[in-house]
């Protein structure tokens, strides 16, 4: 039995990607072993989105090449389709570079090369969307791809040279995705995708695909991932009646400041944004809002930087996750002037996330006393641990080791300190 270890860096996408490749191995007959142990085969799926994302990718090729010397070395995802002459020329053993498109396909490449077939890395031809359903996961959730590439062009993204134009999956595909991964047993379904408001495929787009997918039989609990401000409308939020539908959206504001959001060459003002929140919360008042913020973009004043604080405090965000901007080659922002100095990126991301924090705290504050239906996830000493309907951290006292079942639970606490507070809670009757 060939061992198989993998390391994934960046977004819900590569991790989904990355799920559906351990399936693939694990049901044909390979071990999945952990990162650091001894592995005949390593895939790495790489990201490129940011100065940070290139050096953790590297360490990652580096530390593989050491940890596992002999081993058949994958390296693929975003970095590959960035840099792909300059890996290339890396004198390291690695063996094969994969790109965004044939991800799909590294299954048969490793299997093929064991069974004494000589194949291209760009011989396979499963495509964007030719994962199998994945029964068997590194997640407690199942993800579901239904969306890749982006027509946006922000100013400052890369994504749509690495991940190419929006297409989208047929409708037909994710409903079936879905009964076959909660057949696997999957209590949870996170959509995910570049730009999923953007879905569209034979008439049917990301609100109407909502519908669809709420109106399964099947029995579990839906979650609409990272998600733009500027594809739905108020059906989405009437869907957010129904019980399967999970009240939390990561919604990415990027910048309070208007002047910085057409410079970014976003495709909403921020009073845009406000009224999608104050509409939401109108109905559900506990909704849970997350989002993306990029410090230090091009020309941002000290004044652009306060409105973002602002914006961030009327809100009270649920989690903040702070870029700081990162110049990549290629992009409108790159030719920019009035590039920020790092020190005052720093400076200035250290203050997000010290008001991340804050409002985290000041959201799950108001949930003492109420009720969480909380996804178990694992259960250490007695302990389970798992996320609620509202994307919660949740831990409570349980000797039931009720992993992957879902659990009322009613909080008593909160933890007092650290970045990322859990709800403390006990168990009730469900």
């Amino acid at each position: 039995m060939k061992k198989i270890a993998f390391k994934t860096l960046g977004c819900r996408l590569n991790q989904y990607e990355t799920d559906a490749l351990v399936s693939q191995f694990a049901t044909n007959g390979y071990e999945i072993v952990d990162f650091s142990k001894n592995a005949d085969i390593v895939v790495i799926n790489t990201c490129t989105v940011t100065d940070q994302s290139d050096q953790k990718s590297n360490q990652m090729i580096r530390q593989a090449t050491r940890r596992h010397p002999g081993a058949m070395i994958i390296v693929t995802g975003c970095m590959v389709n960035n840099y792909r002459q300059r890996l290339k020329n890396d004198p390291d053993n690695l063996t094969w570079f994969v790109d965004n498109e044939h991800k799909s396909d590294i299954f048969s490449l490793v299997d093929g090369h064991y069974n004494g077939e000589i194949i291209h890395p760009e011989q396979g031809n499963s495509g964007l969307f030719g994962y199998p359903p994945a029964s068997k996961t590194l997640h407690t959730r199942s993800w579901i791809k239904i969306q890749d590439g982006c027509d946006n062009f922000c100013a400052f993204c890369i994504v749509p040279k690495v991940r190419g134009r929006a297409v989208s999956r047929p409708y037909e595909d994710i409903l079936d995705n879905i009964k076959q991964v909660v057949g696997f047993g999957f209590k949870e379904v996170v959509l995910t995708g570049v730009n999923i408001a953007r879905y569209s495929y034979d008439n049917v787009d990301f609100e109407n695909l909502i519908e669809k997918v709420l109106n399964l039989h099947e029995d579990f609990r839906l979650r609409i991932g990272s998600i733009e401000p500027d594809g739905f409308g108020d059906k989405l939020i009437s869907l957010f009646e129904h019980p399967k539908l999970t009240p939390h959206l990561h919604l990415c504001l990027q910048s309070g400041s208007d002047e910085i959001l057409l410079k970014m060459r976003r495709m909403y003002a921020v009073t845009d944004f406000l009224n999608i929140v104050d509409k939401i919360r109108k109905r559900y008042p506990l909704f849970n809002f997350t989002t993306d913020l990029i410090v230090g973009f091009p020309s941002e004043t000290e004044d652009d930087f306060n409105k973002t604080i602002e914006v961030c405090r009327q809100i009270g965000f649920g989690h903040i996750h702070t870029f700081k901007y990162s110049v990549r080659k290629g992009t409108r922002a790159e030719r920019m002037p009035d590039q920020i100095a790092e020190n005052v990126k720093v400076e200035r991301s250290e203050k997000i996330r010290d008001l991340s924090v804050e409002l985290k705290h000041n959201y799950r504050k108001q949930w003492l006393g109420k009720t969480q239906n909380v996804l178990v996830e694992k259960n250490l000493f007695g302990t389970s641990y798992g996320y609620g309907e509202n994307y919660l951290p949740v831990k409570f006292k349980d000797r039931g080791r009720l992993t992957n079942n879902f659990a009322a639970v009613k909080i008593t606490n909160i933890e007092p300190n650290g970045d990322e507070p859990a709800l403390i809670g006990i168990k009730t009757d469900f």
